[in-house]
C-alpha cells in the first residue's frame, strides 16, 4: 500500500520552535464561530483543521482559472475539509511548524499521520521508512518538539502493526518494532494535547480481532488513546464499528477512531489484494468530525487524502501522488 522511499534521518536536537501560543485542554470541540472557515456548512461543523494548500484547493483554483467551473465546484468537497498531513519522512519540521500555525490560528485540532517506521515495506530486503532505529527516534521526537502544544491528533504508523500479524514483517524486526512504536507512543503523549491512535488495521485484512490484541499492547495502546482502523481502506462504516467494538472489548475499552474518506460506497468487491489500488467506483464517505454519535468512535477523518494515488494501478501515478481524475470522481458519487 505504499512505496518505499530512502528516508533521511534527521535530529531533534537544537530544534527552537518558531511559534509560541497558550495551551489549551486536550478535547476536540469545534471552533469558536470567528474562527471557523466560511466555505461550507459541512467544514463549520467540524473540529480538524482544512489546509488551504492542499493539492484539492489549488486543483479548484486552477480549474476555476481554466472555466471548470462545476468540476471545481464538485471538488470542494474534498478541498472545504479537513484531511490529515502526513509528515514529511524527511526533516518533518517545516511542515508540521506551518501546519501547527494554521491551526492554532484557527482554533482547530491539527490531524497528523506518522508514517516512517524502519523497515516498512515486505519481503526479505524490506525497505522504506526511517534508516534506522536511532533515525525513527530522532524523527519523532523532532516531529513531537514541533506539533508542541498545539490541539492534535496523531494517526501512528498505519501497516505497522497490521503486518506485524500477516507475515509482511520479518521476525527478526519484530521487538524492534513494538519497541519503536510504544517509545513514539511515549515520546508523543509528552505533549499535553496530542492524542494517539495506533493503526489497527480493518475487518478485511484482519479478520478477527483478537488477531491484534497482543501486538497492540506490546507497541504501548494502554498508553495511547485508542487505535486506528480503515486507514487507506475502503471498509464501511457499519462493519468498521462493529469490528472496533470487538477490538475495543478485547483491550479493555479502548476507543477508535475510522478512516472514512473513501469508504462512501463500500470496497470494491472481489479479491482484497486487487480491490485496493485505486479501485473503480469508489466514493467520498463521512466527513471528518468528532461528533459520531457513538461512545467508542472518537472521530470519523479522512486520513488517506482523498485523490491521492494508492500507487501505479489502475491508470494512476505512483503512490501519494495527487489524481484529480480520481479525486473527482469520489467527489461526484459522494453522498454529503
Amino acid at each position: 500500500m505504499s512505496v518505499a522511499v530512502r528516508r533521511r534521518p534527521v535530529t531533534a536536537l537544537g530544534l527552537v520552535l518558531l511559534l509560541a501560543g497558550a495551551a489549551t485542554a486536550c478535547t476536540f470541540g469545534p471552533a469558536p464561530a470567528e474562527a471557523r472557515p466560511g466555505a461550507a456548512g459541512a467544514v463549520a461543523e467540524s473540529a480538524f483543521w482544512v489546509d488551504p494548500r492542499g493539492a484539492a484547493a489549488r486543483q479548484v483554483a486552477e480549474w476555476e482559472a481554466r472555466g471548470r467551473h462545476s468540476d471545481a465546484q464538485v471538488l470542494r468537497r474534498i478541498a472545504d475539509r479537513p484531511l490529515a498531513l502526513w509528515v514529511p519522512a524527511g526533516n518533518p519540521v517545516p511542515e508540521v511548524l506551518r501546519a501547527r500555525a494554521g491551526a492554532k490560528a484557527a482554533g482547530r485540532t491539527l490531524v497528523l499521520v506518522a508514517h516512517n517506521i524502519p523497515h516498512r515495506g515486505c519481503g526479505p530486503t524490506a525497505t522504506g521508512g526511517a534508516a534506522d532505529a536511532r533515525a525513527y527516534r530522532a524523527w519523532t521526537g523532532a516531529l513531537a518538539d514541533a506539533v508542541g502544544d498545539a490541539k492534535a491528533l496523531v494517526v501512528l504508523e498505519p501497516e505497522a502493526v497490521p503486518h506485524l500479524i500477516d507475515g509482511c514483517t520479518r521476525p527478526e524486526h519484530h521487538d524492534e518494532r513494538h519497541r519503536l512504536l510504544a517509545e513514539a507512543v511515549d515520546r508523543l503523549k509528552r505533549n499535553k494535547n496530542t492524542k494517539v491512535y495506533l493503526d489497527a488495521g480493518n475487518p478485511a485484512w484482519i479478520p478477527h480481532p483478537a488477531d491484534l490484541v497482543e501486538p497492540l499492547k506490546k507497541a504501548g495502546l494502554a498508553r495511547a488513546d485508542g487505535f486506528a482502523l480503515n486507514v487507506s481502506g475502503f471498509q464501511a462504516d457499519a462493519p468498521s464499528r462493529a469490528y472496533g467494538a470487538r477490538l475495543s472489548k478485547a483491550t479493555g475499552g479502548k476507543h477508535f477512531v475510522i478512516d472514512t474518506g473513501r469508504n462512501g460506497a463500500g470496497p470494491l468487491p472481489g479479491d482484497r489484494h486487487q480491490a485496493w489500488c485505486n479501485p473503480p467506483g469508489r466514493a467520498l464517505g463521512t466527513p471528518p468530525s468528532d461528533r459520531t454519535g457513538h461512545p467508542l468512535v472518537d472521530a470519523y477523518l479522512w486520513v488517506k487524502r482523498p485523490g491521492d494515488s494508492d500507487g501505479a494501478c489502475r491508470g494512476g501515478p505512483r503512490a501519494g501522488r495527487w489524481w484529480p481524475d480520481y479525486a473527482l470522481g469520489l467527489a461526484r458519487r459522494a453522498r454529503d
